[in-house]
């Protein structure tokens, strides 16, 4: 065998850096779906919030025997406010959330620029912690910490448990959940809208919607369909009869 013929030893980092990147190549077809929060978590939970709340005021106000003009009025007012505050509170809990995120990155980016050396040497320890032999730990953090910005990426990632890159949008939060409640709040009132006064009719509406609604959520986080969906309509039934026998009491004490 020639010189030309022998293989060519390559160091360990080398070596790891390439099956890592035939690994990233050879599954690039599998992925997941975005567990982020960005949007669905604020989306599911408004448009649920959005009728249970809806369903429950109008089934109070109906209890007590109020006409069609003072329930539509009711679900109106209901659907606007849940709305609006369920929108504001999104934003700001996002906002702050992202705020605190930038404000520990900022923490982590000074760290880098004044002790890349200690940052490198965590670096190499959170790499040993996860079973990487001690020297190609510190060979892969030293080629890392060469480019700053993915050594602040990593950090970030594996102290904080985030990618700074990646947060989620304040205003696509709040959007959601306003537009999330507001079609959740409109379903029990849908009837009177229409030009009903059965609070029956509202009710049956609203029990189809949580039902299908809580289906769809269980399929959504890979659950069984009937038990999201019953789950859904009996916490949706279980709020609607107790507002409604509260607006009962207050009618039949006033």
């Amino acid at each position: 065998m020639t010189p030309a013929d022998r293989p060519v030893a390559r160091p360990a980092a080398d070596t790891a850096v390439a099956a890592a990147a035939r690994l990233q190549h050879e599954t690039s077809g599998h992925q997941h779906r975005d567990v982020s929060g960005g949007w669905l978590r604020p989306a599911v939970f408004g448009a649920m919030d959005g009728l249970v709340t809806n369903v429950s005021l109008i089934a109070g106000v109906g209890g007590g025997g109020l006409n069609h003009k003072t329930i539509v009025l009711t679900g109106l007012a209901g659907l606007s406010a849940g709305a609006f505050s369920m929108a504001a509170g999104e934003f700001v809990s996002v906002s702050s959330q992202n705020e605190l995120v930038n404000s520990e990155v900022e923490k982590e980016r000074f760290e880098l620029e004044t002790n890349p050396v200690g940052e490198q040497n965590e670096l190499a320890a959170m790499y040993r912690h996860r079973g990487v032999d001690a020297g190609l730990a510190q060979e892969v953090a030293r080629q890392l910490s060469r480019r700053p910005e993915e050594a602040l990426r990593i950090h970030v990632r594996e102290e904080l448990g985030v990618d700074h890159h990646d947060l989620p949008s304040p205003v696509l939060a709040a959007g959601a959940s306003l537009a999330t409640f507001a079609a959740g709040a409109l379903i029990p009132l849908l009837p009177y809208l229409l030009g009903f006064s059965s609070l029956g009719a509202a009710l049956l509406l609203a029990a189809v919607a949580a039902f299908a609604g809580g289906g769809v959520v269980a399929r959504i986080t890979a659950r069984p369909f009937f038990r999201g969906a019953l789950r859904q309509l009996l916490l949706a039934a279980l709020a609607a009869a107790l507002t409604y026998g509260i607006g009962s009491l207050v009618a039949h004490h006033t």
